[in-house]
């Protein structure tokens, strides 16, 4: 599948020249005028290589590339500019993490060689992205073997997730991390007993209280393996309240971290649908009342009734979710 590439420059001849340039290359190619308009294009797309102007009306190109890399971390930079002072050249490296710095007046062969360049590291980073994704994937399936009940709910919950996020359009790398998060948002229960996990009833008092433990044991882990402060928050809160009572921390409404109340939504409707030792899996229509029953309680009423809104007031109920396995 083609790269997507993204030239921002406010001059519409430049714009005209780069598309020439490209012509024959197998890229998806973007432009923007400007800083503002480029950020709502990478919001709503995966680009591999941006290619930015500095000097442009409104922000500049040293300061869109610096705030890319918060929005966008994996995609690859590159800066032009008709100064070739080397005092911006080393600001764009330090601030923005530049990948190469190109003079204009563009040569055609300059600026192939380095979007070529920049693609050759994107997919780099892509594959090595890869790996550690199947790693963290085969460790929440590994976990889910402790509970066979729960066989697919990580996975499930991370499309419930993203499916959210992309709806509340956050940033794709975001949307990846909440991905993740949602993969080992119980991978605390890794220190709670069988016997507790596959129990035929209801947890006693003691047996609760251990297993609400998992979410700072995950907490933990993510934190020793270094993992986004996304992941960790929905490891560590995918079990607060809205209203403040949950745990571990009791955080209230919008205190608590916005990617974990993401989790907990599509956390609780998985759980509500899905077969468990205890008892059987809720038919759609009633998991849809109980989450209607939790909002502004156990959960963020917003996310809610975004969540409704695809899975229960669609088409009877068809929307756009995956249907229960």
């Amino acid at each position: 599948m083609a790269e997507h590439v993204l030239f921002v420059d406010d001059s519409r001849v430049t714009i005209n020249m780069i598309r020439e340039f490209f012509s024959g290359e197998e890229i998806v190619l973007h432009s923007a005028a400007s800083a503002e308009e480029a950020l709502q294009l990478v919001r709503r797309h995966e680009i591999a290589v941006v290619v930015s102007d500095n000097i442009m009306p409104g922000m500049s190109g040293v300061q869109f590339l610096s705030l890319l890399k918060g929005i966008s971390p994996d995609t690859v930079k590159i800066l032009m500019s008709a100064f070739a002072d080397l005092t911006s050249a080393l600001e764009a490296i330090n601030t923005s993490e530049v990948f190469r710095f190109v003079l204009k007046p563009l040569r055609a062969e300059e600026i192939l060689r380095a979007v070529n360049e920049g693609l050759r590291r994107y997919r780099t980073k892509m594959a090595m992205r890869k790996e550690d994704e199947d790693v963290l994937l085969s460790l929440a399936q590994t976990i889910e073997l402790k509970d066979p009940s729960t066989r697919g709910h990580c996975d499930r919950v991370g499309v419930y997730a993203v499916r959210l996020a992309e709806l509340l359009e956050l940033p794709r790398s975001v949307q990846r991390e909440i991905k993740y998060g949602s993969w080992l948002h119980d991978c605390g229960k890794i220190g709670v007993a069988e016997s507790i996990l596959n129990g035929p009833g209801p947890l006693s008092d003691d047996e609760y209280s251990h297993v609400k433990q998992h979410s700072q044991w995950g907490a933990d882990v993510a934190a020793k393996a270094n993992l986004s402060q996304i992941v960790l928050n929905i490891v560590r809160h995918h079990h607060e309240r809205y209203d403040g009572t949950g745990y571990p921390d009791g955080l209230k409404g919008e205190a608590i971290p916005l990617e974990a109340r993401i989790v907990a939504v599509a956390d609780v409707y998985d759980a509500l649908v899905t077969d468990r030792p205890y008892r059987r899996g809720f038919t759609l229509p009633v998991a849809c009342r109980i989450l209607e029953d939790m909002r502004g309680a156990e959960l963020d009423p917003q996310i809610v009734d975004l969540f409704l809104d695809g899975v229960c007031r669609r088409q009877g109920g068809g929307g756009w979710w995956p249907p229960r396995a």
